[in-house]
């Protein structure tokens, strides 16, 4: 039996070791996993859900404006003062040059009113093409709102 003790057999060793890199390289995935929903959280909100909603795809180039339950208003996350919304509306569509549409999420409480003066404030930027986001039922709600409506809700 014979052992290296470093003699001039041995050499250099100029091998990766790449497990100290996989480790690092998994710690940032599961750091950005976690951040990264946050980042597009936005304002708290609610959105009402609706039966025939359909999937609108979350992207980084949409205007979206957020209506809270207690009436602020926020512009792509940013909270914007309600009279001042139409013009950084306008801005932001003008700094991205495509085309004008504007999503609008409101909180499940948020008052009808807060809603349409939004509204009014972007038709009178010159915005006319307005998305308004919902979640999805599921299949227990729907079904318990199907008897509801039918009169079978047992009242």
């Amino acid at each position: 039996m014979s052992m290296n003790v470093g003699g001039d057999g041995g050499g250099v060793k100029a091998d990766i070791n790449v497990t100290p890199l996989v480790d690092v390289m998994l710690v940032l995935l599961i750091i950005m996993m976690i951040v990264a929903p946050l980042l597009q959280q936005g304002a708290p909100l609610t959105l009402p859900t609706a039966a025939n909603s359909a999937p609108k795809p979350e992207g980084q180039d949409q205007t979206t404006v957020a209506i809270t339950a207690d009436r602020r208003y926020f512009l792509n996350t940013v909270q914007v003062p309600k009279d001042d919304l139409a013009r950084r509306v306008t801005e932001v569509l003008e700094s991205k040059g495509g085309q004008k549409i504007v999503i609008i999420k409101a909180d499940v409480d948020a008052e009808y009113g807060a809603v349409m003066e939004a509204m009014d404030s972007l038709r009178t930027a010159g915005i006319e093409d307005m998305g308004l986001i919902t979640d999805p039922k599921s299949g227990a709600q729907a079904q318990a709102q199907a008897r509801e409506a039918a009169g079978g809700g047992g009242r």
